[in-house]
């Protein structure tokens, strides 16, 4: 089982001394060695080379990704995962692409834009799976008013554990109809599945997720 010297997603990268076994001492030496000869020690997975590029470069990232997503604690995930990544793929770094930190900073700005458009992508599917449900005519809509935008982000994320707590046939449809955006024959045409059935399924999840959020409405009368 191959094993990551970065365990834990939710790690502060820059405190991450204790995964380099070298003295204290070996810094100042281990400050003068050029990004090249440190990727290579990264590549033959030598102790320490981890320890010593995150040293050197985790704040650059942090600023690169932090000023595309604008989100300290995802930032703080995308770090870890670029780094994780330069651990996994240093041997297929080659000094004829260029210089090591501009394979880092592509690397972060790169999986930064990728975060965001997830982030966007949820954000969008939501408002639509909101939509559905409060046009729903077998319940009524859940917040009345726009401003509450903490209500509004709680629904949203009672949302997602709804759907992903359906049958795994009805999260399939309402992820492709909400989530991607696509139309009921588009999902059919991508499936292999019947349209019929496409609609019972979105129509069934739908219904689910329209009971759940009367059961959620009626406990928050009680409060």
């Amino acid at each position: 089982m191959k094993t990551h010297p970065l365990s834990k997603p939710s790690v502060d990268v820059v405190s991450q001394s204790a995964l380099s076994p070298e003295p204290l001492a070996s810094a100042p030496a281990l400050d003068s060695e050029s990004d090249e000869a440190l990727m290579a020690r990264l590549a033959r997975k030598q102790p320490g080379a981890l320890a010593q590029l995150i040293r050197r470069y985790s704040r650059v990232l942090h600023a690169v990704i932090y000023n595309v997503i604008h989100n300290e604690a995802e930032t703080e995930e995308v770090v870890n995962d670029v780094f994780l990544h330069s651990w996994d793929q240093a041997e297929h770094y080659s000094p004829k692409k260029g210089k090591p930190l501009g394979w880092l900073i592509t690397m972060a700005r790169r999986r930064g834009i990728d975060r965001l458009r997830k982030r966007q992508r949820y954000c969008r599917a939501t408002e639509r799976l909101e939509a559905e449900l409060k046009n729903d005519p077998s319940g009524q809509p859940f917040c009345g008013d726009a401003s509450r935008e903490a209500e509004e982000e709680d629904l949203r994320q009672f949302l997602r554990r709804k759907v992903d707590e359906l049958p795994p046939f009805q999260k399939q449809a309402i992820r492709f109809a909400f989530y991607k955006g696509m139309s009921q024959r588009e999902i059919a045409a991508a499936t292999g599945i019947p349209l019929g059935t496409i609609k019972t399924r979105i129509e069934l999840g739908v219904r689910k997720l329209s009971g759940s959020l009367r059961g959620l409405k009626r406990e928050l009368s009680w409060l």
